[in-house]
């Protein structure tokens, strides 16, 4: 076992926590493949614009790969990618978790077996959570498409994936729309300031305040590498604050996602579908209406109804949900199971399944910007 981490703190606390040796602590990515395959598989978390380089190097290695969505910040990095796992035979899972939850593997099940007679049209819609925009796509690592994905791929290339999963028929057209309309200077009230600490005039009444979210209800920590004694914390939070852009105003920051998407996608099986993605709503958790012939389906992720037309009677399917609905734990055993037997089959989120939604997300950036069908 290895880490590659240039951080130190965050190295060594991984290190710790999985026993790892010395020899096997690697500053970066590029330093790994300078020592001969040592493992039989690749775990890539690194930030969105470092997935291509290695992953193509460790397929050239041949080392079985999980890979963190997005694939790859351009189509053609996609491309190449299934072009060199299909050219090695190494095993490359995209981490589309959703599609290993078993809420909506049951979902799937009920679309297809008949229960809702011939698929009609989907509705799916992808609630954010303003607070959750700000600190990824606005303050955070994922707030600059340029730097990293556009916000249809850094975060809902897992719902094109869950559409194009659940409908099991490629897309013909697609048409998008969204914009950024909130989270810029021309909107910055009355009296605020760079940063929320130091004399913002409006902190304390502001949803954005990150005085409130950070340090005083101690929430969305996991991108600050605090001190093991929690006594320290914080003041090593405020310090994130003052200096970081994690204190920094969401009215004044550099980042240029769309906090509103819409999509509308034609399958070549005749099938429909709607999705929207929104920044601003109080909740999260997917929501998904399934159309069918002979019955619908109504689902939040949790739990759904099934109404059948033919009988009148609906049925109410519940699932205790862990995070990601269950499937994060789901798609790691079943990628240990995989490389084990050096069977693919035992995964449906393999490169070549997972590819195509970015393809779509890809095209809707394409429509979104020319406003035009693609």
């Amino acid at each position: 076992m290895g880490v590659a981490e240039p951080i130190a703190l965050r190295k060594e606390r991984y290190a710790v926590a999985h026993g790892i040796k010395k020899k096997n602590q690697f500053n970066t990515w590029e330093d790994v493949f300078e020592r001969p395959k040592f493992a039989d598989a690749i775990i890539i978390t690194t930030p969105d614009d470092l997935h291509y380089g290695p992953c193509m190097k460790a397929l050239e290695l041949g080392y079985d790969v999980l890979l963190e969505k997005p694939i790859a910040p351009t189509e053609a990095e996609c491309a190449d990618i299934l072009e060199s796992a299909k050219k090695t035979g190494r095993i490359v899972a995209v981490c589309h978790v959703l599609r290993y939850a078993p809420y909506f593997e049951k979902l799937r099940e009920l679309m297809h077996d008949g229960s809702i007679g011939k698929l009609i049209s989907i509705q799916h819609f992808e609630p954010i959570n303003h607070v959750h925009m700000s600190h990824s796509f606005v303050r955070g690592n994922w707030g600059n498409s340029t730097k990293t994905t556009p916000i249809i791929l850094a975060k809902s290339c897992h719902d094109l994936d869950l559409l194009r999963w659940l409908v099991d028929s490629p897309c013909k057209t697609l048409n998008a729309y969204g914009d950024l309309s909130w989270f810029k200077e021309a909107n910055a009230p009355e009296g605020s300031t760079e940063r929320c600490v130091g004399g913002c005039a409006v902190e304390a009444t502001c949803p954005y305040s990150a005085k409130r979210i950070y340090y005083e209800k101690r929430t969305w920590l996991h991108h600050f590498d605090l001190p093991d004694d929690p006594a320290a914390h914080g003041p090593a939070i405020l310090k994130y604050l003052e200096e970081s852009d994690y204190g920094r105003c969401v009215y004044r920051m550099d980042n240029d996602q769309c906090d509103h998407y819409t999509m509308n996608l034609l399958f070549e099986s005749g099938v429909t579908a709607t999705f929207n993605m929104e920044a601003f709503t109080s909740y999260e958790g997917r929501r998904t209406r399934v159309m069918g012939s002979m019955g619908d389906i109504v689902g939040d992720m949790t739990s759904f109804t099934y109404t059948d037309f033919r009988t009148g009677e609906s049925q109410v399917w519940e699932h205790g949900s862990d995070t990601h609905g269950g499937g994060d734990w789901r798609l790691v055993s079943d990628f240990l199971a995989a490389v084990s037997t050096q069977n693919p089959a035992v995964l449906t989120s393999t490169i070549d399944a997972s590819v195509e939604s970015h393809f779509m997300g890809f095209a809707a950036e394409r429509s979104r910007l020319k406003q035009k069908n693609v």
